[in-house]
């Protein structure tokens, strides 16, 4: 069963998403607040492969929340939603280890489709583990385990999200080629996805945090302006 953790300190919304979700297939596990959250997670958490976030929950909001959560398991789906349009609460999100975000209002279509988005590259990624011969690509200091999904650098184990080692395999499988954000929203995101390419700007920003020695002067995630990114060994 498909399994989505909704968490939403306003009951109308949360009821919204819960029944449509229900409705397209999903099993819910409500919660609201974050503290419920966090608890309805850690007692289901080899279930749940979605977590559907409100940013703003009082007591505890969802970018806490979300961090819990990736402290445990980097390849379950988070999204939040957040009722404010501002780019940095969009941005806040995405560091702290989200996949996707909804602004509100937002549409039952809108809903599904990002659900059903981010539960396909989930379960990709998931099989992908399963079925993936041991293998590795290796650039430099760096060697991308294609089984584990994760990165070595200098031999030390780095962890990645699923959206990471996705943006990261593109990257090795290119290596000093410049890589348009349009590439990396089809090949990442889908050829359905609702948002803006920004969100590869903020992934990329995320994954410079992880590898850079100096990420405010990255020596192998480069931009190249007006174009998109280029791996430089």
């Amino acid at each position: 069963m498909k399994t989505v953790l909704v968490a939403e300190d306003e009951n109308s919304i949360r009821e919204f998403i819960t029944i449509n979700l229900r409705l397209a297939g999903y099993e819910i596990i409500e919660a609201c607040d974050g503290r419920q959250a966090i608890e309805k997670y850690d007692a289901n958490r080899n279930s749940i492969d979605i977590a559907v976030l409100d940013i703003m929950m009082p007591g505890c909001d969802g970018i806490e929340v979300c961090r819990h959560i990736r402290e445990k398991n980097m390849n379950v789906g988070i999204i939040f939603l957040t009722a404010k349009a501002q780019e940095h609460d969009k941005v806040s999100g995405l560091i702290s280890g989200a996949d996707d975000y909804i602004t509100k209002p937002f549409s039952t279509t809108e809903l599904i489709a990002r659900v059903e988005a981010l539960y396909r590259r989930v379960d990709y990624s998931r099989n992908l583990l399963s079925i993936t011969p041991r293998d590795s690509l290796i650039l430099g200091e760096f060697e991308l385990d294609l089984k584990k999904h994760v990165l070595f650098k200098r031999g030390k184990e780095i962890e990645l999200t699923h959206i990471e080692y996705q943006i990261l395999e593109c990257f090795f499988n290119k290596p000093e080629e410049s890589i348009e954000r349009g590439v990396f929203v089809e090949k990442v995101w889908g050829d359905k996805y609702y948002g803006d390419d920004k969100v590869v700007d903020v992934n990329i920003r995320r994954l410079r945090l992880k590898i850079e020695d100096d990420p405010s002067n990255p020596t192998h995630l480069i931009t190249v302006w007006g174009q998109g990114y280029r791996w430089i060994t």
